[in-house]
């Protein structure tokens, strides 16, 4: 929704307004810019002379498609063509498509990452290693569109409702595989340490998403915000800080960089995946390319509703009794109303500026400059701005 935007770019300096969150109190959030980049810069990494995130993101597909095009080519033909078909490249019947596989978000922080740390140069030869993200992320959306039965994505049909859940699954783990082979058999002297972590961190991608389909398993009042925040970190986060940490190896960053890397980029990951769950609820489904409160139709225990079961308002009553039987038609509306009654909203968009404002603070760790962090601040007022 479009006052979504302004509010989260805003930030929240007070407390959020959902009074039960357990766990330790977090530091209190900053306001974020309302534009972190918007001037010319010439730091020592190439900085992006006042682009905008859009810019970065439209760059970031023109460096990594041919890298996954080829990638992709590689495949046998009957895993080619879904791949294809998902990635936006091809119609179900193999005619070519116009459509782009996604934002490009997680190479593009790859790749700004490299720039940040070791310049343009970097940036050039971390374009494989982009692509090999970009894989595993696809990897992600495919095995997750068959477990949580989601019948669109990027507006159009998923790919296991064109091809069958077990074509779908395999076309997944071959994505999986071949992001890994493209990454090991990258010449770069950072190849081996990058694909060490790529694969750990598709580990961990397994483990939230376990940890996701258990939640859901769960009764409502079973569930806290610890666990679902911590299964967000997995799922979410952790691809987002790879992203980050793998650019900052192919700049040839020192490891306490490449650390205070990863964490940025898990800070902003956890920030996109509270976006994420507001547009989950409240987003257009002509942006989303998805139903208006599919998630909330499916009974997700996503952060808001997580947010407000736990806020111990008469709203989180009436929202657990909603959730506590299959979803009846007509009753979104109420739903929506007893989720944003009871502060998950509120709590929401209040913890995706404090996650932000983490995560800037680790990026200044690594990048001190603001000049040559152009690119990362860049996508990082992006997360917190999209509405899709």
């Amino acid at each position: 929704m479009a006052e979504f935007m302004t509010e989260t770019t805003q930030g929240h300096t007070g407390q959020p307004a959902v009074t039960a969150c357990p766990g330790e109190a977090a530091p209190p959030a900053e306001p974020l810019p309302r534009r972190l980049v918007g001037s010319r810069t010439n730091g020592p990494a190439g900085a992006l002379d006042g682009q905008d995130a859009e810019v970065i993101l439209d760059r970031a597909r023109a460096s990594v498609d041919p890298e996954l095009r080829a990638a992709v080519a590689a495949l046998p033909g009957s895993m080619r063509r879904i791949a294809r078909y998902h990635l936006g490249w091809e119609q179900p019947d193999g005619t070519p498509a116009a459509g782009h596989g996604g934002k490009a978000i997680r190479p593009a922080l790859v790749l700004a990452a490299a720039a940040a740390l070791g310049g343009p140069q970097a940036r050039a030869g971390a374009a494989r290693a982009a692509a090999a993200v970009e894989l595993v992320h696809n990897f992600t959306l495919l095995h997750d569109d068959v477990m949580d039965r989601d019948p669109t994505r990027r507006h159009r049909p998923t790919a296991w409702t064109v091809f069958g859940d077990a074509d779908a699954i395999l076309a997944g783990n071959a994505l999986q595989a071949l992001a890994l082979r493209l990454l090991a058999e990258d010449p770069h002297p950072a190849s081996p340490a990058a694909t060490a972590r790529l694969a750990a961190c598709v580990v961990e991608l397994c483990a939230g998403q376990q940890a996701d389909m258990a939640l859901e398993r769960r009764a409502p009042a079973e569930v806290t915000l610890d666990e679902v925040l911590a299964m967000a970190e997995a799922k979410t986060g952790a691809l987002l800080g790879c992203a980050c940490a793998v650019g900052a190896l192919y700049a040839g960053a020192a490891e306490e960089d490449v650390e205070a890397m990863d964490a940025f980029g898990r800070e902003a990951g956890l920030a996109f995946q509270l976006i994420d769950d507001v547009i989950g609820i409240w987003g257009d489904p002509g942006r989303t390319g998805k139903p208006a409160g599919a998630d909330l139709v499916a009974r997700k225990k996503s952060l808001p509703v997580v947010a407000a079961l736990t806020s111990g308002t008469p709203a989180a009553t009436e929202l657990a009794e909603l959730y506590a039987r299959p979803y009846e038609e007509g009753e979104a509306e109420r739903t929506v109303l007893a989720v944003e009654r009871a502060g998950g909203r509120d709590w929401v968009q209040a913890e995706a500026a404090d996650r932000m404002a983490r995560a800037l603070h680790e990026l200044a760790r690594a990048v001190p400059d603001p000049a040559a962090a152009g690119g990362l601040l860049a996508l990082a007022e992006f997360v917190t701005r999209r509405t899709s």
